[in-house]
């Protein structure tokens, strides 16, 4: 890598909206490093250095204290600063809580709760340090109900949700911006692999992860707090979910994501 152009951090990069977030750094004049638990990382890596950035490509599973190491030790052997970091790995699990694994509902925390604070502490201290930088956070418009049917996800996105617009608070006075990225229901593997294909949500209407993402990369680069994204039903659902009883919400978080008899 040069030191040239500015440098920004992906997560959860190798498809879905982590890629195409990664895909509009690429095409904005950002260098790389990318993050994913598969080996399809270097996939992506091979397309976005087609978009004219140097990529560096690390499989490293987040779940786990030796990945988030195995990253950060990545990102500092550049020696570089980050300018930017889209914090974007996350998984989801669908079910009722009594009937789902303790280890899946776990795997869920480890990777949306810990290894997003973990990380988002780790460029933090580094951002403002020199009093610059730009971090995305991937929250959801699920931290805005409770998940009846998927309760550990939603409640994950709030933990992240909360952090982000806490320490947003706090770094008010500096000149490094959070920005949480809130998207609704989107065409990506997450359905797939959360167990929700069989339900009103898995079968549902989708938006499409690239129109995310370039929401994402514009409200991040805007200094926006938030953006929900993408599409004209997700936005009017956020709106809605600021005046609707939890209860309300609920219930209708349990007529999407109850699976179908």
């Amino acid at each position: 890598m040069t030191d040239t152009k500015p440098l920004a951090l992906v997560t959860g990069a190798s498809s879905g909206i982590g890629y195409e977030l990664a895909k509009q750094f690429a095409q904005h004049g950002f260098d790389l490093v990318i993050d994913a638990e598969d080996p399809t990382i270097d996939t992506a890596a091979a397309k976005l250095r087609a978009e004219g950035a140097e990529v560096t490509a690390v499989q490293a599973d987040l779940r786990t204290p030796d990945g988030i190491e195995q990253l950060w030790t990545r990102v500092q052997g550049l020696g570089r600063p980050l300018d930017a970091a889209a914090l974007n790995a996350g998984v989801g699990r669908g079910g009722a809580f009594v009937d789902t694994d303790w280890a899946d509902d776990l795997e869920v925390m480890q990777l949306n709760v810990v290894s997003t604070a973990a990380l988002l502490k780790l460029v933090l201290v580094q951002m403002t340090g020199r009093n610059a930088g730009r971090v995305l956070v991937t929250s959801s418009i699920a931290a805005t109900m409770p998940g009846a049917y998927q309760p550990v996800y939603n409640a994950s996105k709030s933990f992240v949700q909360s952090l982000t617009e806490a320490v947003q608070q706090e770094l008010k006075d500096s000149a490094v911006t959070i920005t949480a990225l809130m998207p609704g229901p989107t065409d990506t593997e997450f359905f797939s692999r959360a167990d929700l294909e069989d339900t009103a949500i898995g079968q549902g209407p989708k938006d499409d992860p690239a129109a995310v993402a370039a929401q994402g990369f514009e409200a991040l680069m805007a200094g926006e707090e938030k953006v929900l994204a993408a599409s004209l039903r997700t936005k009017v659902q956020g709106a809605a979910n600021k005046v609707l009883p939890d209860s309300l919400k609920s219930s209708a978080h349990e007529a999407m994501a109850k699976p179908r008899d």
